[in-house]
């Protein structure tokens, strides 16, 4: 193709990510150099989902919320200086997470993290799709889902490392050395494909793309479903108007999110265009039930550790190296045998028939999918909306597994343990349990916390089964 031809293309109709030039895309160490700085920005962000509680829900609320309006804003935007503001955003959360004098002043960190990590994981996956050839491309996206593994492992080594050696601030001061290092590479050796334009339109257009409504409405339905289940049966009793109104809020916040995302269309975070397409409308429900019951795992399996094992947060990594050992060796065969055959989707429900064992096959190949029919200028539009399913799921899931686990905790310590208050357990953490309590009590609580573990792991499995279900119908 000539190069009046190739411009002419991309004045009137869109470039697909296939057709860039070979010639444009990087290669030897530039190329390894690109792919670790957005495995490293990835580290980041997947490190930052293992802070739980309301310091984990600031962050998760933001990471969804801005996820989608991140993936427009890529498309209106220059990709380069738009990925190092959402590095800047989550570098200064961190800072100010690490600074932090009060509780309030570490929960509006976190938040100002969790807008620049949904567009850290939105920004990072797009520069892959434009750094590597489509046949070359499921390897890499398989090596990010490694990074989302060794960060799984890394969150409570790195963590307990810190609290016994130095200080717990340390777990968001070395996110700042580790994103200049992805500054430095991104600004010296990425550079877009001469045939990706920025898609031209005023400043009004621009702030309507990324539907600021639309983000309201799914911060505020995150936050209905977290803290109805947080309150119900701990709290709030199940019945109270505190959690019917959250519940009864979350649905109608839905419905009107659905109705004002149909009216928006091109202008919506979540494109009706897009979601028509089966490529995605089938890996967005997958994406969430099958992320959201893998994150559940990866919190509840050092749960299980401490509480029943009586391991430290540095032996529970060790302990669940296992696992994600065995999930990270998966994800990048997952990776090379889609590139080899073209074709994701059988592996997708492998993936999720075989869950815990072969999770790590889900990783890169809803992306894959995702991306092989697209249009370039809608790579990151796509890529947010997966990412989006992604974050909810891991939001929705743990929050369902926490009221599963409390409730089911809060029911058993009466007969598994008589004397002992079942709020004082609830608020205990897991590795104080065998210090706060007396040694004749431990044995009932440990099976008060063990019934609790189980009925979260049923959610999972839940989840996990109904993924498979829709990896049936992928293409």
């Amino acid at each position: 193709m000539s190069e009046t031809v190739r411009n002419e293309k991309v004045d009137n109709e869109p470039i697909l990510l296939s057709e860039a030039s070979k010639d444009e895309y990087p290669t030897g160490l530039t190329l390894w150099l690109l792919v670790g700085s957005v495995m490293m920005s990835v580290f980041l962000i997947a490190l930052d989902q293992a802070k739980v509680s309301w310091y984990g829900s600031a962050y998760f609320m933001c990471l969804g919320g801005f996820q989608s309006s991140w993936g427009k804003a890529y498309k209106f935007f220059p990709l380069k200086s738009t990925f190092l503001v959402t590095l800047f955003l989550f570098e200064l959360g961190s800072l100010i997470c690490g600074v932090a004098p009060n509780s309030n002043t570490l929960i509006v960190g976190r938040a100002i993290s969790g807008v620049g990590g949904a567009g850290i994981a939105t920004g990072g996956t797009t520069i892959i799709a434009f750094c590597a050839e489509p046949k070359k491309r499921p390897t890499f996206m398989g090596l990010l889902g490694i990074t989302y593994d060794v960060a799984a492992v890394a969150g409570p080594l790195l963590g307990g490392a810190f609290l016994d050696k130095a200080t717990w601030r340390w777990c968001f001061y070395i996110n700042l050395l580790i994103g200049f290092v992805v500054a430095v590479i991104i600004v010296f050796f990425f550079h877009l494909p001469s045939a990706v334009k920025v898609q031209a339109a005023t400043w009004k257009e621009k702030v309507l793309q990324i539907d600021p409504v639309g983000i309201v409405l799914a911060m505020a339905c995150i936050i209905c479903f977290i803290l109805a289940l947080q309150y119900a049966g701990t709290t709030h009793a199940w019945r109270s108007s505190e959690v019917i109104g959250l519940l009864v809020g979350f649905a109608l916040i839905f419905l009107a999110m659905i109705a004002w995302e149909s009216y928006q269309g091109e202008y919506a975070m979540l494109v009706p265009r897009l979601l028509k397409q089966r490529d995605l409308w089938a890996a967005s429900p997958y994406q969430f039930f099958f992320a959201g019951s893998f994150l559940l795992l990866l919190y509840y399996l050092p749960q299980y550790f401490q509480s029943v094992k009586g391991a430290d947060p540095i032996q529970s990594g060790v302990d669940n190296l296992p696992m994600v050992i065995a999930i990270g060796i998966l994800v990048l065969a997952g990776g090379i045998t889609v590139t080899v055959t073209g074709r994701p989707a059988p592996f997708m429900v492998l993936g999720a028939a075989i869950a815990t064992v072969a999770s790590g096959l889900f990783y890169s190949n809803c992306l894959n999918i995702a991306h092989a029919k697209v249009d370039a200028e809608d790579i990151s539009t796509v890529t947010a909306i997966l990412y989006f399913f992604q974050t909810l799921g891991g939001a929705f899931s743990i929050s369902a597994a926490q009221s599963a686990f409390v409730n089911r905790l809060i029911t058993t310590l009466p007969l598994t343990a008589p004397g002992v208050d079942p709020l004082a357990v609830y608020v205990t953490g897991s590795t104080e349990l065998r210090i706060v309590f007396p040694a004749e009590d431990i044995p009932g609580i440990i099976l008060a916390y063990m019934q609790g573990i189980k009925a979260a792991f049923a959610v999972s499995i839940g989840m996990f089964g109904t993924a498979i279900v829709l990896g049936l119908i992928l293409p």
